[in-house]
């Protein structure tokens, strides 16, 4: 691979940072990677965190993608409903080889109408959402279907970011940028996984997801009937 090949991460205002400062990491290793942050309005960005991004890029103003990489975060719901930052999603992943999420970030695919039928991971405590657009939830850390492949939560970014490498550079290019970044995880505690945290745990990780459901819920259904809308039109 010697060609320059965009790689656009789509982005929006309180995002989670490691949602795509992961895959970043990984991605601008590629051979011929040109890496783009871009948003709907351009300029300073800040994360759900407070981290502040500069030379970010109106979305308007990208053209090339071969892989787009949309991450999640707190923000989620806003640019559920942000039509701008969707039809962005829509022009850029149709003519992509590779789209890509992490963690919530597909129900943005979802919502821009590009999971409708499709396998996709999400962040477990929001993985249903992806109902809601036509989309077929999964369980795994990476979930391939077609060209679309998506990573679960946070950390899960990383996994996505060196299954994407391994298919466009190879594997053995893929465990060479493994091994340079130390990526060999061992976690203090298996807590990582709802199926393997302690049950007190997951109650009170729940419970503060549960106050962001009815929130995510409404931005999902008004994305979905948005999308239900516009294919009627299309029909007609």
């Amino acid at each position: 691979m010697s060609a320059e090949f965009p790689v656009v991460f789509a982005l929006f205002p309180r995002l989670t940072q490691l949602d795509f400062t992961g895959p970043l990491e990984v991605l601008t290793r590629l051979p011929g990677a040109r890496v783009v942050l871009a948003s709907t309005s351009g300029g300073p960005l800040s994360t759900d965190a407070g981290l502040v991004f500069a030379d970010v890029r109106p979305l308007a103003q990208v053209s090339e993608c071969a892989l787009l990489c949309v991450p999640g975060g707190f923000g989620t719901s806003e640019a559920m409903q942000d039509g701008a930052y969707l039809e962005a999603l829509r022009r850029l992943g149709g003519g992509a080889r590779y789209v890509t999420s992490v963690c919530t970030g597909s129900l943005l695919l979802g919502a821009a109408g590009l999971l409708h039928g499709k396998r996709a991971a999400c962040h477990w405590a929001f993985r249903d959402l992806l109902s809601c657009f036509g989309a077929i939830p999964d369980s795994a850390r990476v979930v391939r279907d077609g060209n679309i492949i998506t990573g679960g939560g946070v950390t899960a970014g990383i996994d996505m970011a060196l299954t994407v490498m391994a298919e466009i550079a190879g594997r053995e290019f893929a465990e060479a940028v493994q091994l340079a970044l130390e990526y060999a995880p061992e976690p203090p505690f298996d807590s990582g996984r709802p199926e393997r945290a302690r049950a007190e745990v997951r109650a009170s990780v729940q419970q503060r997801f549960d106050t962001l459901w009815p929130e995510r819920l409404a931005a999902a259904q008004r994305a979905a009937a948005e999308l239900e809308r516009a294919r009627q039109l299309r029909s007609h």
